[in-house]
């Protein structure tokens, strides 16, 4: 195995093997790497790079689960002094009347799982939003949280989300995959949804006709390989339902956690993170950086890596990647300054909706 072998491989098509992924890992050079991720992203989407006019809603942080990687999530018997919280629709309303009609195209929905809440807890938040917003785009509910909500109200996964679905559900994000290898899985988020589940949420959410992201967290106890292992298992459910819109490494950030003693991986590996998602991932169609996670100046340099999606505005509402030691502690960009660092690293600002298709 060899570059030139994989060069061949990538210019007629081919698909690469998990070993191929690997050895672009361990033993590509970066240069190389860009060069090829580019011209994929090329292929793709020209010169587009997107982004959309979104906030985040995080309903509650308080959490059945203990994760070792969360700096986010507080007990359930935790108090506002111990940082935990519970909003209310009220609050949620208060959010949303800060906006003209037509000024955000997606509301973005995760939290805690909490102990009381099951489906019909999801039902009502979605509805509420779009009496709120009629039109808007509701993106919501992990898998973990939709295995919890099914469990809690007696419901198979299909139920559940087919109930969601009735209320006003129009995709699901990809929080809570994390890592799919079992025993990394075991060791930063034992207890959680584990791999089979999560995947079979997503299969099940596009068989019954919700498109949904995948999220991999990357640079903590995990292994290269075991990065190429999640993202094939990503691929292979994407051969059978074609159901992801994109792909979102998320880098592991390390203040006020369990795992606060690792150190975080260099920018370097964030962007060959990227350069080998896009040449493996075949068939899903975008690759986003979270600005929010990353940091902007690296996800904009990310957009030469095989990065077409920025994310969104944001708009300060969302704090599981400040908690932790995100660069940007009260995460905010304008439409304007979007279009501005896009252009600035010589792509076409594109806004699109939630579901890709250009606004």
């Amino acid at each position: 195995m060899n570059l030139d072998s994989i060069d061949r491989a990538l210019k007629t098509g081919e698909r690469l093997s998990r070993e191929q992924a690997l050895f672009l890992f361990e033993e590509a050079p970066l240069e190389w790497l860009r060069e090829q991720a580019d011209a994929k992203r090329i292929e793709l989407h020209g010169s587009a790079a997107f982004y959309n006019r979104n906030i985040h809603f995080e309903p509650t942080n308080k959490c059945v689960y203990a994760c070792k990687f969360c700096a986010f999530a507080r007990r359930p018997d935790q108090t506002p002094e111990e940082g935990a919280w519970d909003h209310t629709l009220a609050d949620l309303g208060a959010i949303l009347d800060r906006y003209p009609d037509g000024a955000l195209t997606e509301v973005h929905i995760t939290g805690g799982v909490h102990p009381d809440r099951g489906v019909e807890y999801g039902e009502e938040l979605c509805r509420f939003v779009l009496e709120r917003k009629p039109g808007i785009h509701i993106k919501a509910f992990t898998a973990v949280e939709v295995a919890f909500f099914a469990r809690k109200s007696g419901l198979t996964i299909e139920q559940a989300l087919a109930r969601l679905k009735q209320a006003g559900l129009g995709s699901l994000p990809g929080g809570g995959a994390e890592i799919f290898a079992p025993e990394v899985r075991r060791k930063i988020a034992g207890g959680k949804a584990p791999a089979h589940q999560w995947l079979e949420i997503h299969e099940t959410a596009h068989r019954i006709g919700l498109k949904s992201n995948a999220t991999m967290l990357y640079g903590h106890l995990e292994a290269r390989s075991d990065r190429v292992d999640h993202m094939e298992r990503l691929r292979d459910l994407q051969d059978r339902t074609g159901g992801f819109m994109s792909f979102i490494p998320l880098r592991y950030r390390n203040e006020n956690n369990a795992l606060s003693h690792l150190p975080e991986v260099p920018p370097d590996e964030d962007f060959r993170t990227f350069a080998v998602a896009r040449l493996f991932l075949d068939n899903i169609p975008h690759l986003k950086a979270y600005w929010v996670m990353l940091g902007v100046g690296q996800a904009c340099r990310s957009l030469h890596w095989g990065v077409d999606d920025l994310d969104g505005t944001v708009d300060d509402s969302t704090r599981i990647y400040s908690m932790a030691g995100a660069e940007d502690k009260n995460p905010s960009l304008t439409s304007e300054r979007l279009r501005e660092l896009i252009a600035a690293e010589g792509r076409e600002p594109v806004e699109r909706d939630s579901l890709y298709r250009r606004v």
